[in-house]
């Protein structure tokens, strides 16, 4: 089923445009080349209405090797990016690698790309054509230079320091990519990956591969308008926050740019932590890198293995921090950590699960006898509006509902605190007035730059909470 992984899989896409000449060799090539011990290969084609044979060609090698090469058609012309975001939808393997449709990349060189991925130390590699490594063949100083320049303008933009950011040969984890919104048709894409890699903070490698460039008349299609084109894309992602193909999870990482709010939720449930702690939904670490400062023991789990691979990045100098995939509404789903935790910290997440009475279940018995849960709900079905549905909430709680279930549970409830006043009223103009399915970036920075003065005077104001957070022991 397209979209699905298979360990042990590599996706080899291959944007098609009129390559009748060039693309059985390069499929032979790619059908032989080596690949990491035990890894198999499926070989994805996206002929992007091409004018000549080539389609016919591949149909010919697609029925030579069955289940192994796959060839999707488009039904006009669209560009590379836009091949190469059909081919990402389709891959079904654990990894991908872009591999063009010419003979100006050589497939034996996959193993050196690889093999990050395969070892766990990349989210990404760059075949770069400029370490010294292999064969390059001397072409044009102009295209040379054009690259170079794109090249750092992108590395100042993504504050990264690659060679190569031009190149056609790029491996990435799949479940990574597709969760990247590619929205260029053209030659943009190289700069467009590139910068959001680094906007989501991806371990980006490179390595050094062979090349043998063609001219322009052999067949070589990028030009200057795609370099000035490049130029003025480098400038637009680097303004952009759209980097999660889902909106909840782009909210998700709005919250990351206000420190100051992530700071004082962390400052209100802190009072309450022990030194062994589980923090359920654990995201990117908007939160944990705020809590696990001090404890001896501390593990973020969330159901979203792009968030916790993120959380790693971010927090791997942490020798106190452990990571596990969890969806806390799953029977069982914190059996291994049963009895072991002093505090469960569960913090916008309960509001997701269908079943929030098993996820309060499940929490009760991670948590030693004594121990504590901390959980932050939104507060007030009244407010339900279209940011509710965008982060995919099941509902908002009173403070009586949320009181009520987790005595059921069989907690008993110290305190419930009011928390974040100051922000209901922009929430109910925005998801029950306007219908936004985000929250602006504008208004939330402006929020936490004043977030001292609302620290001050969010218990006076006049009208309910935001959220509410729920302080509950388990019995001796």
């Amino acid at each position: 089923m397209p979209g699905s992984l298979r360990a042990s899989l590599v996706s080899i896409l291959v944007p098609l445009y009129n390559e009748e000449e060039y693309v059985a060799a390069i499929l032979c090539r790619v059908l032989s080349a080596p690949l990491p011990e035990g890894m198999q290969r499926e070989i994805v084609v996206v002929d992007d209405a091409s004018t000549d044979g080539s389609a016919e060609v591949v149909e010919r090698l697609e029925q030579r090797h069955p289940g192994v090469i796959r060839l999707i058609r488009q039904d006009r012309n669209r560009g590379k990016g836009a091949a190469i975001r059909r081919a990402v939808a389709e891959a079904r393997g654990e990894f991908c690698l872009i591999q063009d449709a010419d003979l100006e990349y050589d497939p034996r060189d996959y193993l050196k790309l690889l093999k990050p991925l395969v070892e766990g130390r990349a989210d990404a590699v760059y075949g770069s054509r400029f370490l010294v490594s292999g064969e390059r063949r001397v072409l044009y100083y102009w295209h040379a230079l054009a690259n170079s320049l794109l090249t750092g303008l992108c590395n100042m933009a993504a504050d990264l320091n690659l060679t190569d950011m031009e190149t056609c040969y790029k491996a990435f984890r799949t479940s990574l990519l597709k969760s990247i919104p590619i929205r260029s048709d053209r030659f943009g894409f190289e700069p467009e990956i590139t910068i959001k890699l680094a906007k989501r903070q991806a371990r980006v490698y490179e390595t050094p591969v062979s090349y043998h460039g063609r001219t322009y008349e052999e067949g070589k299609k990028i030009g200057l308008k795609d370099a000035i084109e490049a130029f003025f894309l480098i400038l637009r992602y680097r303004l952009s926050s759209d980097i999660y193909a889902d909106s909840g999870q782009g909210i998700l990482h709005t919250f990351s740019a206000a420190p100051s709010f992530n700071r004082w939720m962390a400052d209100t449930i802190r009072p309450y932590l022990g030194s062994s702690v589980l923090e359920i939904g654990a995201g990117i670490g908007n939160l944990t890198r705020l809590l696990a400062r001090g404890r001896e023991r501390y593990v973020a789990t969330d159901i979203d293995r792009e968030h916790l691979t993120r959380l790693g990045n971010r927090l791997q100098h942490r020798p106190n921090l452990e990571t596990a995939e969890c969806d806390i509404g799953a029977p069982g789903a914190l059996q291994q950590f049963s009895g072991q935790m002093d505090t469960v910290v569960c913090l916008n997440v309960l509001e997701h699960i269908p079943d929030d009475m098993a996820a309060l279940a499940n929490m009760r018995s991670a948590v030693r006898p004594g121990g504590r849960v901390i959980i932050l709900v939104p507060e007030g079905q009244e407010i339900y509006g279209t940011l509710d549905e965008a982060l995919e909430h099941c509902r908002r709680y009173a403070e009586s509902e949320l009181r009520g279930k987790l005595e059921n549970a069989g907690f008993t409830v110290e305190r419930i605190v009011a928390f974040n006043r100051v922000s209901r009223p922009g929430w109910y103009v925005n998801g029950r007035l306007l219908k936004r399915r985000s929250i602006s970036p504008f208004q939330l920075k402006l929020i936490d730059r004043t977030v001292w003065l609302w620290r001050l005077v969010d218990g006076r104001l006049p009208w309910k909470p935001t959220s509410l957070i729920a302080v509950a022991r388990k019995p001796e």
